[in-house]
């Protein structure tokens, strides 16, 4: 026992002797000091572990937290992975969004590209993930890095790496960037030079940007929508409100107390707009001001998501599904005679394969659960994720837009403004035509992993053969891969209707996060509707269905 405290001391002071920040200098040496055993073997069970997520964890002093010395051996390892692909002297960008550390990162990664022999171009300040995403293709560079955590806690960090395509890295190119990173013995071993990288200018870059999304609109179409708007404390409200005076949109009114770029998010537990209480103030802005409809974005803008009023609810004001959002995204963009895939994910709702299907000339496919993936669909014209994420202009950025998914939102809720109508009488259609389609998700976070680990066991060992008294007709291991799909951590079940035709089928897939420490379970029921008289009752149903599933399913999974 003394021998390996001994080595765990040896190895924190090592680490401490190499670690260019100040701040992780001195709480790793007040642990050491301290000799907390306990905190410094959490802090050296390992390395923060690259994938096609890039980095994401807390910021902190060690190999298993974010901070200086672990981002400078990723930036190297990218930079020696890139150099192996023959981009020798390509131009890497990298922006960075408001968190803690984040400037510093970003000019680490800045520093080590130079020294590595390759340009660096640095966005102007913090600023949203979609801007870097567009930046990467709008000055051909050979690859991007985005310094954010999106909604994660505020202790959190993040790396999110592209290539030159503008799409995030997929395999196998996060493992051989891992293996560069972990092949760098030690920071002597990386030159990372003081100057040398250029800023480029912010009039450049996001007024370029700003340009491309009036891709997104139709000339002449309606304009008149009243938006109420929160940035969530992130980085997005100068570049919302920019595109939508641009576009001719009435400046929406922003939330005041989440206006401000803020790192410590001090109105939300999490900066997420999907997460309980996180909307409140928006719904409370809402109700003084009486807009048309609520538009957040996450902290780093990449996601979009949308509020509509609804007179039973307490707020007065209803959060829109990402799966919603999807939908009358797609329909809006089938109207406006949109050519090319429409794509979703595996755990998305099966409603935008009935919508394209009714479209003439719309292929359809699907994915793995990401952007690394929607992204690389061949023909892509439009992609979304049931996460709140939407590519509406792949062609200018090729990732998930909160912005450009903003306006197309206000676009079409101004069209249906102009003629009497509202998104959820939007939705109401598509529930008449398809089915309704009724998503909700299980999702437990956990603070020991291993749970994870013995939901997915027992649910491998002990499928469920019928979930809320429906047959479960598939259960398929996606770990195995299909013929369409790469192999994934996930488990797929298909349901069959009841007798009576009241539910037409259900589909459940079970996963863990690849960015937080959940394990999350997406239920779809469908529900046939003979007219908009029975909404009411299907939906009462399809609550009830999706109620007795989760039951269900979290007893089989023991979560």
């Amino acid at each position: 026992m003394e021998r390996e405290r001994d080595a765990l001391i040896a190895q924190a002071k090592s680490w401490l002797a190499e670690d260019p920040d100040p701040d992780t200098r001195e709480e790793l040496a007040r642990l050491i000091d301290d000799g907390d055993t306990a905190e410094l073997a959490a802090r050296f069970a390992g390395t923060l572990q690259f994938g096609t997520a890039g980095l994401r964890g807390e910021l902190g002093a060690g190999p298993m937290r974010m901070n200086r010395s672990v981002v400078i051996r990723a930036a190297a390892g990218l930079a020696a992975y890139l150099k192996n692909q023959g981009h020798t002297n390509g131009t890497v960008v990298i922006g960075y969004d408001a968190r803690y550390k984040s400037a510093d990162f970003a000019q680490d990664t800045a520093a080590v590209m130079v020294g590595a022999g390759l340009k660096a171009a640095v966005l102007p300040k913090p600023l949203p993930t979609p801007v870097l995403a567009f930046a990467i293709r709008h000055l051909g560079a050979v690859a991007g890095i985005e310094v954010t955590a999106s909604h994660n806690p505020p202790r959190d960090n993040g790396y999110k790496v592209y290539l030159g395509d503008g799409s995030q890295i997929v395999p196998p190119a996060d493992a051989e960037i891992a293996a560069e990173i972990a092949a760098i013995k030690s920071l002597d071993d990386v030159p990372r030079p003081s100057a040398g990288w250029e800023t480029l200018r912010y009039e450049d870059v996001v007024g370029a940007y700003l340009e491309r999304t009036d891709a997104v609109l139709t000339g002449g179409s309606a304009r008149d929508v009243r938006v109420v708007y929160t940035p969530m404390h992130g980085v997005g409200r100068d570049v919302l409100t920019a595109a939508f005076e641009r576009a001719g949109f009435p400046a929406p009114t922003v939330v005041a107390a989440q206006a401000e770029p803020d790192p410590d998010f001090p109105t939300v537990v999490f900066p997420n707009p999907e997460e309980p209480g996180a909307m409140d103030l928006a719904f409370a802005t809402a109700r003084e001001a009486q807009p048309d409809i609520i538009i957040a974005n996450d902290p780093d803008a990449d996601r979009c998501a949308v509020a509509v009023p609804d007179p039973d609810s307490a707020e007065g004001w209803r959060m829109l599904r990402g799966d919603e959002v999807g939908a009358l995204l797609a329909t809006h963009l089938v109207h406006k005679n949109a050519r090319g895939t429409f794509t979703t994910t595996i755990v998305s709702s099966s409603l935008l394969s009935r919508i394209a299907a009714a479209s003439t000339g719309t292929p359809y496919t699907e994915t793995l659960t990401g952007f690394k993936w929607l992204a690389r669909v061949d023909g892509l014209r439009y992609a979304y994720e049931e996460a709140l994420g939407y590519c509406v202009d792949p062609e200018g950025v090729r990732d998930k837009d909160g912005i450009t998914a903003a306006l197309l939102v206000a676009e079409l809720a101004a069209e249906l403004k102009e003629s009497g109508r509202t998104l959820s009488d939007l939705l109401d259609d598509l529930a008449v035509e398809h089915g309704l389609h009724a998503t909700d998700q299980l999702s437990v976070r956990v603070q020991d992993l291993s749970l994870i680990a013995d939901a997915m066991r027992r649910l491998r060992e002990q499928p469920p053969a019928v979930l809320a008294g429906l047959d479960v007709t598939s259960a398929e291991d996606l770990a195995k891969g299909t013929e369409s799909l790469p192999p994934t951590d996930g488990l797929r079940y298909h349901l069959a209707g009841d007798a009576s035709g009241t539910v037409s089928a259900a589909r459940v897939i079970v996963r863990p996060s690849g960015t937080e420490p959940k394990i999350k379970c997406y239920l779809e029921v469908v529900i046939p509707v003979a007219d908009a008289a029975a909404l009411s009752g299907a939906r009462a149903k399809a609550t009830e269905v999706l109620t007795a599933i989760k039951a269900d399913l979290s007893r089989a999974a023991g979560i």
